[in-house]
């Protein structure tokens, strides 16, 4: 049974990748690069014969749905640039990583005449298949935490800098000197702001951009009480600015709070193991005296 279905799965992967792919794999082999051999081979085994896959795949509205969803996500991640075609060569990727172990495991069963380890291989197939979608959405969510995290400190910064009689402009540039990056996401994203309002655009089209880029509810608010009170400046502004930092911090101190129980919750597991050790330890002599 694991042997025929090794021979099904290879059979359909050679049928998928055609002939002038399996041709190209003696001349990427004779390649010096490693690393760039490397990649080429990953996307001619495993993206570019499951990308016809994909492609009638996405026929189906579910299939579609759940794409479009992924897209959104590395689109959040990766920037305005990524393409809808390189979402797709991604899932491609995983879905031929998973079917690649799949045939492995078939291989597997068939010569240890285990067949746990075919069914093994269905488990990994979805793993693997699924992987990067869910590890899209664990991204996604650092990103949001680390942006919200990082708003209150940059609010009290623009505060100060214009209660000390500098422009909202000027502050919001000033911001981000001294930064070294351990926000990266935040520091990212108004990295690219100040940029733009130094190659002239105007600042209500660089706080919108901001504000979309960023794609979390407690940017928009900070760009929304930016945008209606920029113009005023001095204790306006500030006073603002200030009854909004108030929230963020709550949420921060909130996120800490989340954080914590998780980590604690985390930490329940090595220490049942821990102990179920010393349980061991302890009674091990008690039970090898007793067997005597």
């Amino acid at each position: 049974m694991g042997l025929f279905a090794a021979m099904l799965l290879a059979g359909v992967w050679v049928f998928l990748a055609g002939r002038s792919a399996l041709g190209r794999i003696p001349h990427l082999l004779r390649q010096n690069r490693s690393e760039k051999r490397n990649a080429a081979m990953s996307a001619l085994l495993f993206q570019e014969p499951f990308l016809r896959v994909w492609e009638k795949a996405c026929q189906w509205d579910d299939i579609q749905h759940m794409l479009n969803s992924y897209h959104a996500k590395l689109m959040l991640l990766s920037g305005p640039s990524w393409t809808i075609e390189k979402t797709k060569g991604e899932a491609a990727s995983s879905l031929g990583t998973g079917y690649a172990a799949f045939a492995g495991s078939c291989l597997l069963s068939w010569i240890s005449g285990e067949n746990f380890i075919m069914f093994a291989g269905v488990l990994a197939f979805c793993a693997l298949t699924l992987r990067k979608f869910a590890e899209a959405g664990k991204k996604l969510e650092r990103r949001k935490k680390a942006i919200i995290t990082g708003l209150p400190d940059r609010m009290s910064k623009l505060m100060l800098l214009v209660s000390a009689g500098e422009t909202v402009q000027r502050a919001f540039v000033r911001c981000l000197e001294g930064r070294d990056g351990s926000n990266y996401p935040l520091d990212k994203e108004w990295g690219a702001a100040v940029t733009a309002m130094n190659n002239g655009q105007s600042f209500n089209i660089v706080l919108e951009r901001f504000n979309r880029s960023c794609a979390v509810q407690e940017a928009s608010l900070f760009t929304t009480v930016m945008l209606l009170n920029y113009r005023k400046g001095g204790e306006h502004f500030v006073l603002a600015v200030r009854e909004l930092s108030y929230s963020l911090w709550e949420k921060r101190k909130g996120l800490a709070r989340i954080s914590g129980e998780e980590a604690s919750s985390k930490l329940v597991f090595p220490l049942v193991g821990v102990m179920f050790i010393m349980m061991i330890i302890v009674a091990a002599p008690a039970v090898l005296v007793m067997s005597i």
